[in-house]
């Protein structure tokens, strides 16, 4: 495993006794939270691994509700987070999973509405640092630390193309960029992290290109 700072190593601020349980928990749940646009009536939690084994003494229950209401690392509601959600009409149900993943620290959580459903699936690799490896089955990279955009689109020659030079045009720089598929020619998703704040202006621009069919947008 290798570390990208110091900070990898020491952790975030937090409300708990694990960095990995607790910190990268609250911060998958928040993603996830981000991804899905508003709080969630419903967060089914499927706990795998070592979350799975000690989530209860760890706190990791506490930290994902918390994450969900949008709560920080360092909130110090974290600990009221699954009474919280219940006063906020959000109803969280965890499901211990026997099935072996490749990250012991691995998360997927369902979240619903009356509009719509999201799955996220999220590793917490260490010191606070977390990675979202599935978005509605789809494979993906994506580690919630910067500003970021996720742009479903048909997969059709020249799309990516087009929304990179949207990109430069606007003088964005690209940190960070993949592309996934389900299946040639049918549904894709490009996965863009981006060092400046993404403009409304430059979104709806993506937005309107040939092909893109809809845009999630992370706050950095």
């Amino acid at each position: 495993m290798k570390y990208r700072s110091a900070f990898d190593i020491i952790g975030p601020v937090m409300i708990g006794p694990s960095s990995s349980h607790t910190a990268g928990a609250a911060r998958i749940g928040r993603v996830a939270r981000t991804l899905f646009g508003h709080q969630p009536k419903k967060a089914i939690v499927h706990l795998y691994g070592s979350f799975a084994e000690t989530y209860k003494g760890h706190g990791t229950d506490l930290a994902i509700a918390g994450g969900l209401l949008d709560f920080d690392t360092f909130d110090e509601r974290i600990p009221q987070s699954l009474q919280l959600a219940k006063e906020a009409n959000m109803e969280v149900e965890f499901v211990i999973e026997s099935t072996v993943t490749e990250h012991p620290n691995t998360v997927r959580l369902q979240l619903l509405d009356e509009d719509k459903e999201l799955e996220v699936v999220g590793v917490s690799i260490g010191g606070g640092t977390i990675e979202i490896t599935e978005l509605n089955s789809f494979k993906l990279k994506l580690s919630g630390e910067n500003a970021a955009i996720l742009v479903v689109h048909n997969d059709q020659f020249g799309v990516v193309s087009a929304v990179t030079t949207v990109m430069a045009q606007n003088e964005i720089n690209i940190s960070h960029m993949e592309v996934s598929r389900k299946e040639k020619g049918k549904m894709a998703m490009m996965v863009i992290e981006v060092d400046q704040k993404l403009d409304d202006s430059v979104l709806k621009e993506i937005e309107g290109l040939p092909n893109v069919t809809q845009i999630i947008k992370m706050v950095e």
